[in-house]
């Protein structure tokens, strides 16, 4: 998907002209009709409808169904068939702790791709955690959690995704990580590269969290294969302080400080109010944000919350991201 190219995901229309009241040249004149002309008004005939461009489609992260995958209740193999079957969403976004012992696993991954096929879901990308610091200030464990990466990109391109999604943890002052940051992400880039896979880089904890330093890494690392994704919810900038408010950077700021290098976006959600919306995050001025930079990819719904069930989360989720779309785009 997307930045600078952004996705264009349009969804057909059903299209065609009404036949209404046709008479071939030669009929022959009716008594009392006039001389043979018709005056009876006819309908006019419809005209073909066009495709229409959505603002966005809807996609669902795996980590929305996280305690019912850790809790045995569902395989990572039923991911695409859940998907489709409980929410009605083709499109989906795997977390590599699911299948850690997968990635270079050729007839799991074929497997998981058929059954994407099979249910007409497209895999978009692999969320990797846990796969070492690409920001390490030691050249060596940054090389190394780079290469850890790697057999995820191959992963990535078996199942037909078009990205990983990374973190881009660090330490040292606000500077020293953005250029470590960027010279660990700028490798993996290249590497995916040659694969025809992007990289991206969600906030998600730490400086990663302040739009600004992500921003200014992506301008850093300066790499076409490598962009963000922004989560509605992960600016906590330190989770040791998560109860205090400067813990916290302003969500709104971030989003639209990462929104020109996205690649694709995640609409973190927790609770819901009796009228439907998120009381965390406002979503219509949240995907405002997103589409006036246009962004014109899929959203991936991510539900966190504890409220609700996971199904039920998921489908709230859903439903807000669609009337806030029928809205905006009144």
């Amino acid at each position: 998907m997307q930045r600078r190219d952004f996705l264009k995901v349009t969804t057909g229309s059903a299209a065609g002209l009404a036949l209404a009241g046709c008479s071939t040249p030669n009929d022959e004149p009716r008594a009392g009709d006039g001389g043979g002309v018709d005056t009876t008004p006819q309908p006019e005939a419809e005209q073909p409808v066009e495709a229409v461009e959505l603002l966005y489609t809807i996609s669902l992260a795996q980590w929305s169904l996280h305690r019912a995958l850790k809790g045995g209740e569902m395989d990572n193999l039923d991911f695409p068939r859940v998907a489709r079957e409980r929410f009605g969403i083709d499109a989906v976004e795997y977390v590599n702790q699911f299948f850690l012992d997968k990635p270079r696993d050729k007839a799991y991954l074929a497997d998981l791709r058929t059954r994407c096929e099979d249910q007409g879901v497209e895999s978009l990308l692999i969320m990797c955690d846990g796969l070492g610091e690409l920001g390490n200030p030691h050249a060596g464990r940054r090389n190394e959690a780079v290469n850890n990466h790697k057999p995820w990109v191959g992963a990535a391109r078996a199942l037909g995704c078009h990205s990983i999604r990374v973190n881009a943890a660090s330490e040292g002052t606000f500077a020293e990580q953005q250029k470590l940051a960027a010279d660990g992400l700028r490798k993996l880039a290249e590497y995916a590269a040659g694969a025809g896979l992007s990289v991206i880089v969600e906030n998600h904890g730490g400086l990663s969290s302040n739009g600004a330093w992500l921003a200014g890494v992506m301008e850093l690392a300066d790499h076409p294969g490598l962009g963000t994704l922004p989560d509605f919810g992960n600016f906590c900038l330190d989770w040791s302080r998560r109860d205090e408010p400067d813990a916290w950077y302003d969500r709104y700021l971030g989003v639209s400080e990462m929104m020109p290098y996205a690649r694709a976006v995640s609409a973190k959600s927790h609770d819901f109010d009796a009228a439907g919306n998120e009381v965390n995050t406002d979503f219509r001025r949240m995907m405002r944000i997103v589409t006036e930079a246009g962004y014109r990819g899929r959203i991936g719904i991510e539900y966190e919350g504890k409220g609700l069930s996971e199904d039920e989360g998921i489908l709230a989720t859903r439903r807000l991201l669609e009337r806030v779309r029928d809205e905006l785009s009144a």
